[in-house]
């Protein structure tokens, strides 16, 4: 189980992993983590940053170095990390990489619920789905094919498994497309009867009903 956080917000996160190099204020650490791409690996909201800065400082995770002014730009406080965000930020760290967590995807959601629309709706959308998926394959590609030549390999590896996942998820759709266009889908010609009759086989239904109580 996941360890409860003083501040719980993956952007707390970043903002560690940024400041633990060098002291800075929250205009740097937002610029620092969009060139790092990091509103691409994990849920970011630019608008929170200031309070979770400020949550950081108020638990002992960061703390001021300076705050000053310069001409008519308006105030900036630099924060450093202390000794205990560094272990923060370490210990969430191997949280994240040894404790795999339920992630439902917004597709988990849609699949859930797909016995609504008609096998043949289905399987068009499926279609639209692996061909936008196939596109976001060849894109990833050539984008990590282009910054091998730049960066070590240490810094590409959520580009690495984001592009797995993705992988998968298509071998995975074509998969079902194939069960579905065969004919080979469990259930196939039911869910059919059920869109062309509106009736519910008995048995479904009943497994329904259950599903509700249970």
């Amino acid at each position: 189980m996941a360890k409860r956080r003083r501040v719980g917000n993956l952007m707390a996160l970043a903002v560690l992993t940024a400041v633990v190099h060098r002291p800075m204020h929250p205009y740097e650490m937002a610029s620092v983590l969009r060139a790092r791409g990091k509103d691409q690996d994990m849920p970011i909201k630019w608008g929170s940053l200031y309070t979770v800065v400020r949550n950081l400082e108020k638990h002992g995770l960061l703390e001021v170095v300076e705050s000053g002014r310069q001409g008519a730009r308006p105030e900036r406080t630099v924060y450093r990390v202390t000794d205990a965000g560094r272990q923060e930020a370490d210990d969430w760290t191997r949280e994240l990489l040894s404790a795999p967590e339920r992630e439902p995807s917004a597709f988990e959601a849609g699949l859930s619920v797909m016995g609504g629309l008609g096998p043949d709706e289905v399987a068009e959308l499926l279609r639209q789905r692996l061909d936008e998926l196939q596109r976001q394959i060849g894109d990833d590609r050539r984008a990590l094919d282009h910054q091998r030549g730049e960066l070590p390999r240490l810094f590409l590896l959520e580009s690495e498994y984001a592009l797995a996942m993705r992988e998968a998820q298509a071998r995975w759709v074509s998969s079902l497309l194939a069960e579905l266009g065969g004919g080979r889908f469990p259930g196939l010609e039911e869910w059919r009867a059920y869109h062309r009759t509106g009736q519910m086989p008995p048995d479904v239904a009943d497994l329904a009903e259950r599903g509700r109580t249970d």
